[in-house]
């Protein structure tokens, strides 16, 4: 009697072990390859990699918006949002992340109804994208208004806010063999020397903006501009820009990182405002600056904290219109391999 022992085939991730299955999966790992040394390969005295390529973090961010009207005789109309708070837990490989996200403010005392906020990005040495969207129609505070030699601050509530604004923008960097943006802002690689970089690439953003002022007081509604008719205030401007800017990333010592990030937004605007019959194209001026430090301990465990300044600029005839939203956030996270 003879005993044979069966054969016995583990599975793996690894990409040796789903080369190893046949021309198809051996033909896809070999793109895959080329495509990572193409995209993703950096001058290894200045950036290398984590070693690791899954990682669990943790996260808190905090944002708010601010909208500031000037009008033609130099009154000023000051908003300010309520800081809206998150805290979620993620879940990264390579560049693939999942997560959740639970709005923590209405347990902080503020309104328990959630500001909406998404955002996505990607990027490899060669190019970084970004998509956001951002959504306010909870309310802000009216927190100064008048001339800058007759002024008040009325701390006043107001609700007649339904703002939104959604882009997608994508960047080319050109010293990217030295400098790498996720090394300070998303933390999956390891800037290793100071190296900076010039970037430059292309930008859409939609801009939907409502504000109805017939619920504040006659002081305010008197000041306002004669086109707003009915004391409302209405933009929809599409927007078409050129993106360029410079990143740069100080190393040091103790495994700290700090990266700092400035890029203006030059373009050409289409759009009404006011009377959705009147479009026209215009200049349009946005401006991108952002902030984060990352301290890798062993390269497994890292904090990182980021902190991020969008800006936008609309002139018209009789009044201005500058929106801003700040962004903080702090992250701890675990980098680890299932595989190899």
């Amino acid at each position: 009697m003879t005993a044979v022992a069966p054969r016995c085939q583990a599975f793996s991730f690894a990409l040796d072990s789903i080369a190893a299955m046949g021309k198809v999966p051996r033909a896809a790992v070999n793109v895959y390859r080329w495509g990572d040394h193409f995209f993703n390969s950096y001058d290894s005295t200045y950036v290398v990699g984590t070693g690791y390529k899954f990682n669990v973090k943790g996260r808190t961010e905090s944002w708010m918006d601010y909208y500031g009207f000037i009008f033609d005789d130099d009154t000023r109309l000051d908003m300010v949002s309520d800081p809206c708070t998150s805290m979620g837990f993620y879940l990264t490989y390579l560049a693939v992340s999942v997560g959740y996200d639970l709005n923590i403010s209405k347990y902080l005392g503020a309104d328990p109804r959630a500001r909406r906020r998404f955002n996505f990005g990607f990027t490899c040495s060669l190019l970084a994208a970004d998509f956001y969207f951002i959504s306010n129609d909870v309310g802000t505070r009216i927190n100064y208004f008048g001339t800058p030699k007759d002024h008040f601050d009325p701390d006043l509530h107001f609700n007649g806010i339904n703002c939104s604004s959604w882009g997608v923008e994508t960047y080319y960097f050109f010293n990217h063999k030295k400098y790498s943006q996720a090394a300070a802002f998303s933390y999956s690689k390891i800037q290793k020397r100071n190296a900076g970089s010039f970037y430059a690439g292309i930008s859409y953003s939609q801009q939907d903006y409502n504000f109805n002022f017939n619920d504040t007081p006659e002081y305010i509604k008197d000041r306002l501009p004669g086109s707003w008719h009915d004391y409302t205030y209405k933009v929809l401007a599409r927007n078409y820009a050129l993106k360029i800017g410079y990143g740069y990333n100080f190393v040091f010592p103790h495994n700290w990182v700090l990266g700092i990030s400035e890029a203006p937004l030059i373009g050409l605007r289409h759009g009404y405002i006011n009377n959705p019959d009147e479009e026209r194209v215009s200049f349009c001026f946005s401006n991108r600056l952002k902030a984060g430090a990352c301290y890798n301990h062993h390269n497994r465990l890292f904090v990182g904290i980021n902190g991020e300044l969008n800006l936008g600029f609309i002139r018209e005839r009789d009044h201005s219109l500058l929106d801003m939203n700040w962004t903080f956030s702090a992250s701890v996270g675990y980098r680890f391999n299932l595989w190899k």
